[in-house]
């Protein structure tokens, strides 16, 4: 067992129409290195790469397994800061269950509140909603709030900036190789730190941290040397499912990456009875919003697998909400 989306997913890979799975494996496929790159694998060479691609110093950028473990690690290293009170950490649901509970086994009481926090979390663009906030709606959201960790495993898709690019003070930043680059197998995620407090995290990370498998960082170079032409296939893919979406959606038109909530009364009654049709999608239960679905668009069999949602949808709810 790993967490309930996760599970929820893996446990119905067998359905016909696959909407659940929100990366592209199975629609690409990532570079393999040579035998001799793993051998020559440098993680020094890695952050390297990493930090000019986000645009930031290299001594900011920290490798970690995922990004389930970048959240994870920096939010236990801001829990230390209110030794001895409970730390308030700020959500808009629906928001990825996982970058929530790791704030909640870190001590956190997480919720969606305007009061001052020590912590506001959010992934842009956001999962589920696909979208992108804009720099109003961001600093409106992070007011009071001492620090932010941003998860931003889908930026790729929406080839904007990273957010860890300005050093903003208190700003964490987070990333990994699964969804963009289908890159499950390689177990590499990155935090960027902000710039005051780089030095400090990096003794806690040199604690938490064990050495990166060389094949997952010989891979992770092959994909930052190959990462426009990667870039180039993905977003053919995603574009082409989004304009199929928009036509019965029209919502999905202004979605940055390829996951999109599909607000329905019940979300989960609806997820089950996709499930009798062999068509998956995530109840909205699991992203603290019940009244929706994530439907995800990475498959190149998406049209197929999204008018058979339809089909069902209709018969569930009545309409298409168009």
């Amino acid at each position: 067992m790993r967490f309930p989306l996760a599970d929820w997913i893996d446990d119905h890979m067998d359905c016909r129409h696959n909407l659940g799975s929100s990366g592209m494996r199975g629609s690409i496929a990532h570079p393999r290195p040579t035998l001799r790159e793993v051998r020559a694998a440098s993680t020094e060479k890695l952050v390297k790469s990493l930090a000019d691609g986000l645009g930031v110093d290299a001594y900011r950028v920290f490798l970690t397994p995922g990004a389930t473990e970048a959240n994870a690690w920096v939010t236990l290293f801001l829990a230390r800061s209110d030794r001895g009170r409970a730390p308030r950490a700020r959500v808009r649901p629906p928001e990825y269950p996982s970058l929530v509970d790791g704030a909640t086994w870190a001590g956190f009481r997480v919720g969606a509140t305007r009061a001052p926090a020590t912590l506001a979390l959010v992934s842009l663009p956001r999962n589920p909603e696909g979208v992108l906030w804009s720099d109003r709606e961001f600093s409106e959201w992070t007011a009071g709030a001492r620090s932010l960790l941003i998860d931003e495993t889908f930026r790729e898709f929406s080839s904007s900036p990273s957010r860890s690019r300005v050093g903003a003070p208190r700003l964490w930043v987070t990333g990994s190789f699964t969804k963009f680059y289908a890159a499950d197998d390689v177990r590499v995620g990155y935090v960027v730190a902000p710039p005051e407090a780089a030095e400090t995290f990096a003794r806690f990370h040199g604690v938490v941290t064990d050495e990166l498998p060389p094949f997952s960082v010989a891979s992770a170079l092959r994909i930052l040397d190959e990462r426009t032409s990667l870039g180039n296939r993905v977003r053919r893919i995603f574009e082409r499912n989004r304009a199929v979406m928009a036509r019965s959606l029209p919502l999905a038109r202004a979605i940055r990456a390829p996951v999109f909530f599909d607000r329905v009364p019940d979300g989960d009654r609806l997820a089950l009875e996709c499930l009798r049709s062999s068509v998956l999608v995530c109840p909205g239960s699991f992203f603290g919003e019940r009244a929706g679905v994530r439907i995800s668009l990475t498959r190149r069999t998406f049209p197929r697998d999204f008018a058979e949602y339809l089909r069902v949808r209709d018969r569930v709810v009545g309409e298409r909400g168009r």
